[in-house]
């Protein structure tokens, strides 16, 4: 029975996973581009929350991205409430998909899916096989944890605990709450109480409290995705506890007259034992969510007051790129484009600086902190690429084209710059992984590069922000000394390494890690040279 059970579920996971992974594919890998564009308000933040659900077939991964969303900056808090909102409601497809009794066919749908993936090059069949393989998989797996759970009818100790969770409303949510927690999946929990109520091993007094907790249960996946974020993203992350736990109250004071309703609504639709679950839970959340979209500013309230701190808000979206101002003031543009480049240019001192701390302390915040900062970079570099190109259509004076090809050569080497400091994070996971030892000497060496990287970065950036020529020619005879360093500290390393102090490992990690910085550096040259042609 436990092999059944536990094999059979395994195989509805990964049906889920490998149908939502099918589907994200066929639509392109543009789920944060959807959630960014669809949610300028909280009513369309729960439509786009609806609609990736449904597209990836998990309100954990939907609640997962929110949470990363607000953690990047794209999503504000109010935002990312409409989106979890929506992603309640999105979950309930999936017990509806599974309240259509298809399990006698599960193994001709798989059938077909393998046909599509293995026997047709299109990625557009393979993706489809992707959806119609976990489709069956999924049907599958109910079917394997049906048959498995069958003998549970005849213990004694089960009959009595689904008599004490009809009498006692508060053991089913506790229940299902943790089941829930333990298998990381809604979607799968409510799939067993489907199974479960569909073989009349439990009654519907006892299953609809199982359903509660099944949706508090879920939200433990955004937690842990907001264990080492920022303010926000961990506001976000108690938001949807707090929803789901103010919707279960509610719901437990009205449970006699909504399970009339479920009871109502299966005589007069004739449904299926599994699809009367799916209409308690489309219920619940459709509900929550009209119940609570009104108050969504008092629950950013909330959950402000009760996680407190200042929060490192990095702003992915450019703030002056102004398309008005591109149609009818060039040369505004222009400074608006350079504005946009200084922002940028602080980004990469501000990663560097994290890239630094992960090396010396190995604290993964620091690491996720430096690549958000590289994120923000390359979409900061993609925007003012594309707004200068618009402007380069428009008519320049001659210092003005000059200005222009020097801020898109800038964007460009500081983007340069973001890519080598996620290098450099690469690098320090590899010597994580690896359990690479560096001397204390190497240690020394790296710091004491570090902080004249950063230091001829900083000027670079202060030399373009105020047009100062001085500091940019400081600037030069500092990229000197970081390409004389890098040779000697090399030459250093390779003696340490033929001595036996630092193994290839350790050659590895030093020697890529001093490449990365002078290369750094010579994208602080290039800046500080445009300066001093401009």
């Amino acid at each position: 029975m436990l092999f059944q059970f536990i094999g059979g579920l395994g195989i509805f996971l990964f049906g889920i996973k490998y149908m939502g992974d099918g589907l994200q594919n066929s639509a392109g890998d543009r789920l944060r581009e959807i959630l960014d564009k669809l949610t300028t308000n909280p009513f369309m933040g729960v439509l786009a929350g609806i609609f990736v659900t449904v597209l990836i077939q998990s309100s954990s991964g939907t609640t997962v991205l929110t949470v990363g969303l607000v953690n990047a900056g794209f999503l504000t808090l109010r935002q990312a409430i409409g989106v979890i909102m929506g992603a309640n409601i999105g979950t309930t497809i999936t017990s509806f998909i599974i309240g259509i009794d298809v399990g006698e066919y599960a193994l001709p749908i798989i059938a077909v899916g393998s046909i599509l993936i293995f026997f047709f090059k299109n990625p557009k069949y393979n993706y489809f096989g992707q959806i119609t393989f976990g489709f069956g998989a999924l049907f599958l797996g109910l079917e394997l944890m049906g048959d498995g759970m069958k003998p549970l009818r005849s213990l004694q100790s089960f009959q009595d605990l689904t008599v004490s969770m009809s009498d006692n409303p508060i053991l089913g949510v506790v229940i299902g709450t943790l089941f829930t927690v333990i298998v990381q999946s809604s979607s799968a929990t409510i799939g067993i109480l489907q199974e479960l109520y569909s073989q009349n091993m439990i009654d519907l007094k006892a299953a609809l409290p199982v359903l509660f907790g099944d949706n508090i249960g879920t939200t433990i996946t955004a937690i842990l995705a907001a264990i080492g974020t920022t303010v926000a993203a961990r506001r976000a992350a108690l938001t949807h506890v707090i929803f789901n736990l103010l919707g279960t109250l509610i719901f437990l004071i009205i449970l006699v007259p909504f399970r009339h309703y479920i009871e109502f609504l299966s005589t007069k639709l004739d449904l299926e034992p599994a699809m009367q679950i799916a209409f308690a839970h489309g219920t619940f959340n459709v509900t929550n969510v009209l119940i609570q979209f009104w108050f969504i500013g008092a629950l950013a309230f909330i959950v402000t007051k009760l996680i407190k701190g200042e929060d490192v808000l990095i702003e992915y979206k450019a703030k002056h790129l102004d398309e008005i101002v591109l149609e009818t003031a060039p040369s505004l543009a222009i400074r608006q484009a350079k504005q946009e480049i200084i922002r940028m240019a602080n980004y990469s001192q501000s990663g560097l600086k994290e890239a630094i701390t992960y090396l010396n302390e190995k604290d993964k915040k620091n690491a996720d902190l430096a690549l958000q900062y590289e994120e923000a970079i390359n979409n900061l570099d993609r925007q003012i690429t594309a707004y200068l190109v618009k402007l380069s259509a428009h008519p320049l004076t001659p210092q003005e084209s000059n200005e222009h090809s020097m801020l898109l050569d800038t964007s460009r080497d500081i983007e340069r710059i973001g890519d080598h400091m996620e290098n450099i994070i690469e690098l320090v996971d590899y010597q994580l992984r690896n359990n690479v030892r560096l001397t204390d000497t190497a240690k020394q060496d790296l710091d004491e590069m570090f902080t004249l990287t950063v230091s001829t970065v900083d000027k670079a950036v202060k030399a373009l922000e105020e047009g100062n020529v001085e500091l940019a020619t400081e600037v030069l005879g500092l990229e000197d000394k970081i390409d004389k360093m890098e040779r000697t500290l090399r030459k250093q390393h390779i003696m340490r390494m033929n001595e036996g102090q630092c193994d290839g490992n350790a050659g590895i990690v030093f020697v890529d890690i001093i490449s990365n910085l002078e290369r750094i550096g010579d994208h602080a040259v290039n800046i500080a040279e445009a300066v001093l042609e401009k």
